[in-house]
């Protein structure tokens, strides 16, 4: 058997990956029928490692100076945006509304934009 030791700023890349990539999928959906459930996904998939790197990394672990404040945005970001409940909420209602889902898509695909999220999770990971 043979043991892999994954060094902390690796498996927080890894993560990072998981945000960008469920952030790409995001942008990717068509809006049709039935894609509020992939919406739902990506999102809770992004908000769940957002919420990893904020409880569970250790700034003292990854030494690089644009960390901490990457990591107090990522609080910020769970703290005043959540989806979830909207989500819910318009499922039974507007599953099959294709205006009202890409509405949605596009209101958390901006959230995103709109505190750069994704462009600093890019930079960061250019930088470690």
């Amino acid at each position: 058997m043979k043991l892999v030791v994954v060094t902390y700023i690796e498996y927080l890349k890894s993560i990072l990956l998981q945000i960008l990539e469920s952030y790409e999928n995001l942008k990717e959906i068509q809006d049709k029928p039935g894609d509020l459930d992939a919406i739902k996904k990506e999102s809770l998939k992004i908000n769940g490692f957002l919420k990893v790197i904020s409880n569970k990394v250790e700034d003292n672990k990854i030494p690089h100076s644009d960390f901490k404040p990457l990591k107090s945005k990522f609080k910020n970001y769970l703290e005043n945006y959540s989806f979830e409940q909207e989500i819910e909420t318009m499922t039974p209602l507007y599953q099959d509304d294709g205006h009202r889902i890409k509405n949605m898509r596009l209101k958390i695909l901006e959230s995103f934009d709109e505190n750069k999220i994704m462009t600093e999770i890019k930079e960061f990971m250019d930088k470690i």
